[in-house]
Formats: structure tokens, C-alpha cells, sequence
């Protein structure tokens, strides 16, 4: 029963890092209506931010995650208006070339500022919790906590509050939302902003039981993509519901059958699922 528990606080863990990386990433489809696939830089950029100002300035943890999320925010925005918003009456495939040449600039910019090393950032919680015969790093347990409080403010933002009703309804029917007086241009820097915060705090979260480097994205990213496919396109209860199912899918399938094969079983799970809904868990209909 211990070795189970373990494996549930393993799994809360990654299904938390997970769930903040996918909310932006469906957050952004529902304004672009394609894949960003520069998510991914994003969140390695939020790990160097926070590892710059930790490792390097001294700051506090805490700061440095406030610091590495306002950093991949106006990132992201400058993404939004430099690259994105000049697209707007593109075909969609342009939209996705150019997501994939900013993940391409930023990781070169990354090597050229850093170097191809691995960096280790210190975690601020080394301290070893234990509960009955359940031990649990007080990093991970931060993990979950910070990644579900998040989750929480986000949901009760877009539920609560006028300016998450228009990203709601942008994300809907963008040009029915500009009928009715919503400013998509406003919406849509926002939606990208709170998208690269999600995906700096994700990072900075992660790293100090992780490496900092240029490729960390990718197998993040690539998740996300296989998370908000299996909630459903641009569903947001979907890819929180996704996150965890993967990170639970993750965590038990390293325990009970092989390191070897934990990432290759997010994307077992998703030909699974998509074979019996193909229009992921939380949408009516295919897409």
C-alpha cells in the first residue's frame, strides 16, 4: 500500500506540471485554432528565467518564479503581436511554420546564451517528509499543491470574472465575440500571456527535481499535445482531466512495468482512447 501511495504522489506530481503546460496550450488554440508548437520553448525559456534569477542573482524561489512567469509572458505576447496577430487571415499551416521557427529561435538564442550543458537548479525544500512509512520530497508536495492552487485561480478566473467570460467567449466564436464589443486583439495578448505564465511557473516548479537545458521542452510539449488531444480540443476541464490522467498513466506504468518504456505510454494511452472516442473525453462531437 505504501509503494501505491508513492506512486499517487508521483503521478499528482507530473499530472500537475502537466495540467499548468496544457491549460496554455488549449488557452492558445482556442484563439489560434492551431497547435502553437513554440508552448514548448516557452517553458524551457521559464526554466532558464528562473534559473538566472535563482542560481545566478541569489533571489528567492519564490521570486524567481514570479520573475521567470512575467518573463515568458511578455515572451509569449511579443509572440502574439510580432508574429501570430500579423497572421490572423492566414491559412492556419502558416500559423503552425511559424510557431515551429520561434521554437526554433529561442532554443538557438537559449544555446547561444547558455551553452548545450545541463544545469541543476537547487531546490528551496530538500527536506524529506514522512508520513507513517510514506516518504515524500517537500519539493514534490510543493509541486502539487502550487500546481492545484493554480489550476484553481485559472478555472475561477474564467468562470468568475467578466474578462475570463471574453476569453471564454473568444475562444468560442472569435468573430462573433468581436461583434458583440469584445477587443480580440486585448483578449487574444492576454490569452497568450496568462498561456506563457502557466508555462514558466510549470517550469520553474519542475526544475530542481529536473535539469535545466535547450530540449527540455520537447517531450513536455509533445505530452501536452497528447493531453489536450485526449480532453478534446481546446476543453479546459478536458486538459486538466488529461494531465492527470497521464501523469497517473506515467507514474504506475515506471513502477509496475518498466522505465524504459514511461514515455512511450502517453502516447499508447492516446491511440486507446482516440480509437474509442476520437473526439477526445470532453467534446460532443470530432473535430
Amino acid at each position: 500500500m505504501e509503494l501505491f501511495l508513492q506512486q499517487v504522489l508521483n503521478g499528482l506530481t507530473l499530472g500537475g506540471v502537466y495540467c499548468l503546460v496544457a491549460l496554455g496550450l488549449t488557452l492558445v488554440y482556442g484563439i489560434l485554432h492551431v497547435p502553437n508548437f513554440a508552448h514548448g520553448a516557452f517553458y524551457m525559456a521559464g526554466a532558464y528565467a528562473g534559473f538566472f534569477l535563482m542560481e545566478r542573482l541569489g533571489y528567492h524561489y519564490w521570486i524567481a518564479m514570479a520573475g521567470a512567469a512575467a518573463a515568458v509572458a511578455l515572451i509569449s505576447v511579443l509572440s502574439e503581436r510580432l508574429v501570430f496577430h500579423p497572421l490572423r487571415k492566414a491559412p492556419y499551416l502558416h500559423h503552425m511554420i511559424a510557431s515551429i521557427g520561434i521554437l526554433l529561435f529561442l532554443e538557438a538564442g537559449m544555446q547561444a546564451i547558455w551553452g548545450a550543458d545541463f544545469h541543476r537548479m537547487s531546490s528551496p525544500y530538500p527536506q524529506i517528509l514522512s508520513f507513517g512509512d510514506l516518504t515524500l520530497p517537500a519539493q514534490r508536495l510543493m509541486i502539487i499543491v502550487a500546481a492545484f492552487v493554480l489550476v484553481l485561480l485559472l478555472q475561477l478566473f474564467l468562470k468568475k470574472t467578466i474578462t475570463g467570460a471574453t476569453i471564454v467567449a473568444m475562444a468560442q466564436n472569435r468573430d462573433g465575440a468581436a461583434l458583440v464589443g469584445i477587443d480580440a486583439n486585448r483578449v487574444a495578448m492576454l490569452t497568450f500571456a496568462i498561456a506563457g505564465a502557466l508555462a514558466g511557473m510549470a517550469a520553474v516548479l519542475y526544475a530542481p527535481i529536473n535539469l535545466v537545458h535547450s530540449g527540455m521542452g520537447h517531450l513536455v510539449i509533445t505530452k501536452a499535445f497528447v493531453i489536450i488531444v485526449l480532453g478534446g480540443m481546446g476543453s479546459v476541464p478536458g486538459a486538466i482531466a488529461g494531465g492527470l490522467i497521464i501523469g497517473f498513466a506515467e507514474s504506475f506504468g515506471a513502477f509496475y512495468i518498466s522505465t524504459d518504456y514511461k514515455d512511450i505510454i502517453a502516447f499508447a494511452l492516446l491511440v486507446l482512447i482516440l480509437s474509442l472516442r476520437p473526439q477526445g473525453l470532453f467534446q460532443k462531437g470530432a473535430h
